[in-house]
């Protein structure tokens, strides 16, 4: 697919590999619609997407409501025209053992809450966008990607039974999309993160960041620009089909 003047998706959109994937898409020339649910931050990414010379709209919503979804779909179908592309990158953290104790004694278990709030984003608010986006792309009968953000959590990871759960479902999705979907003209890939330098791991201390870049091959963490490099890579190769791309600097060998 050649970016220029194809319409994207993306959810997540206000900041880190978000607004990093918004911007550099951009640049390559294309337009894009923007949901989250933060506004002030969803207006800096739509003026730097409109700086790169191309077309924005911007939604406020929750990827996890199937209304919204829906009329998202449509509000931005009515304005930008047909979608080329969907990236799922929408998510959030809610982390927690499964159940901590000390000495014995059950101190705290994973919430309910904790549980269903990721999954709801994390992996419904995929399942929405990717089923309407699909059902749009093949009513209007043209040919495009739907990228879903994973990560290498996916396999399994401390304290994170909800994220890396839904993260799992999220690889699920693509590979099953990918064969349902091909004969539509559309491919499904996802991209897995590994650790990378965003405003949610600015907060880790410095002893802690250290060990961590220590347990990376390549010593240090990623950009959200590389990530935002491997999805127009995606969109760009069309042989890339059912597929999850680990971009984690070689931490899951």
């Amino acid at each position: 697919m050649n970016l220029n003047n194809k319409n994207i998706l993306i959810t997540g959109a206000a900041q880190g590999i978000g607004q990093a994937m918004a911007v550099y898409l951009c640049q390559k020339g294309a337009n894009v619609a923007l949901l989250d649910l933060n506004r002030e931050k969803l207006k800096k990414t739509t003026d730097l997407c409109e700086k790169a010379g191309s077309k924005v709209m911007a939604l406020e919503i929750d990827v996890s409501s199937e209304s919204q979804v829906e009329g998202a779909i449509q509000k931005i179908s009515n304005n930008l025209g047909s979608l080329d592309g969907l990236i799922n990158n929408a998510g959030i953290l809610r982390d927690g053992l499964l159940v901590k104790t000390k000495k014995g004694q059950i101190l705290q278990k994973l919430s309910l809450e904790q549980w269903q709030s990721v999954i709801n984003i994390n992996l419904t608010g995929v399942f929405l966008c990717g089923r309407e986006v699909a059902a749009h792309m093949i009513e209007a009968g043209s040919k495009g990607v739907i990228i879903n953000i994973a990560s290498i959590s996916s396999a399994g990871n401390f304290g994170q039974s909800n994220y890396a759960a839904a993260k799992a479902g999220v690889v699920a999705l693509t590979t099953t999309w990918a064969q349902e979907l091909a004969r539509h003209g559309i491919r499904c890939a996802a991209i897995a993160p590994g650790m990378i330098e965003t405003e949610m791991t600015s907060a880790i201390k410095p002893e802690a960041r250290a060990k961590i870049n220590a347990g990376i091959p390549l010593g240090h963490m990623g950009l959200p620009k590389h990530i935002a490099q491997t999805a127009a890579f995606i969109f760009e190769n069309h042989y890339i089909n059912g597929r999850v791309i680990e971009v984690d600097g070689g931490l899951r060998l």
